[in-house]
C-alpha cells in the first residue's frame, strides 16, 4: 500500500497517564480513513500527535514515506498536512475578517497570487466573494466551518486531518459539510483521516476505520463490515447501540 500516513507503536504520555499506547494505522494515498471511540479513547489525541500539538514518547509517524522527528514541524509539513478542528468558532481568530484569516496561511508559506486562491477557496466550500469582509461572529457555526475548511484547502495540502468537523453542528447542516468534504476529497484525490464518534457519519465518509478504547486500537474494520454489523468485539458493538440511529439496541 502505497501510506499517505503510517502511525508504528505511538506512544503519548501525559505526567504519568498514557494516552496513547503503541498505537499503529496505516492510511493509503487518497483514502478516507476513520478512527471512532467514547470519549477519552485516545483518538483525537492520535491526531494531535500527527500534527505536532501532543507528545510523542515512543513510536515513528511518517507522513509520504518521511519519518516526523519529535514534536517540531516545518513549513512542507503544514503544506502537505491540515488540520480542521471541532469547533470552528475557537478555531478561526474572532478579531480578523476572513479575507484576513485566509490570507495568513498563504503569506506564512509565502505562496502568492492571493487574490484568486482566496476567491477560490471561498467558492470551493459554497460561500460567495461576498464573506471574505465579514467576521466570524457575523457566520453560522456551518459557514464558520466552511471557512475553517477553506483555510486548510487553500495551501493545497496532500492529507486532511478532521477532529469531528461537523459535531458542533446542527444535524442539517452536518449533512451539507460532509457532503462537501466527500466532493472536495474526490475532485482534489485527498486523503482525510476523521475522527467521529458516531458511526454513522464514519460509515458514510471513510473506507475503513479503527475502533479505539483506553488509548489502544482493539479492532481494525471496512466501513462495509461495521455497516453489517460484522465485527468481533463487543466493545463494538456498544459504541453502535449508543450511536443514535446506527443500529437498534
Amino acid at each position: 500500500m502505497n501510506a499517505a500516513l503510517s502511525v508504528e507503536k505511538l506512544g503519548v504520555v501525559y505526567d504519568d497517564f498514557h494516552a496513547l499506547k503503541d498505537v499503529s494505522i496505516e492510511v493509503a494515498t487518497g483514502e478516507s480513513f476513520g478512527l471512532v471511540g467514547e470519549s477519552g479513547s485516545g483518538k483525537s489525541t492520535l491526531l494531535r500527535a500527527v500534527a505536532g500539538l501532543a507528545p510523542v514518547s515512543s513510536g515513528t509517524i511518517r507522513i509520504h514515506g518521511e519519518a516526523l522527528q519529535g514534536a517540531k514541524r516545518s513549513k512542507a509539513f503544514y503544506r502537505s498536512v491540515q488540520m480542521v478542528f471541532q469547533d470552528p468558532y475557537g478555531s478561526l481568530h474572532p478579531r480578523q475578517t476572513i479575507d484576513r484569516l485566509l490570507l495568513e496561511p498563504l503569506a506564512i508559506h509565502g505562496i502568492g497570487d492571493s487574490e484568486r486562491r482566496i476567491e477560490r477557496a471561498l467558492d470551493e466550500v459554497g460561500l460567495g466573494n461576498g464573506f471574505r469582509f465579514r467576521y466570524p461572529h457575523q457566520l453560522s457555526g456551518g459557514q464558520r466551518q466552511r471557512v475553517a475548511i477553506a483555510r486548510a484547502l487553500i495551501v493545497e495540502p496532500s492529507v486532511l486531518l478532521l477532529d469531528e468537523p461537523t459535531s458542533a453542528l446542527d444535524a442539517s447542516v452536518q449533512a451539507e459539510v460532509l457532503n462537501l468534504l466527500e466532493q472536495i476529497r474526490r475532485d482534489r484525490k485527498l486523503t482525510f483521516v476523521m475522527v467521529s464518534h458516531d458511526l454513522g457519519v464514519v460509515t458514510h465518509m471513510c473506507e475503513r476505520l479503527a475502533v479505539m478504547r483506553g488509548g489502544a486500537v482493539v479492532e481494525r474494520l471496512s466501513s462495509a463490515e461495521l455497516a453489517r454489523a460484522d465485527v468481533q468485539e463487543e466493545y463494538t458493538r456498544n459504541l453502535m447501540v449508543a450511536s443514535k440511529g446506527f443500529v437498534k439496541a
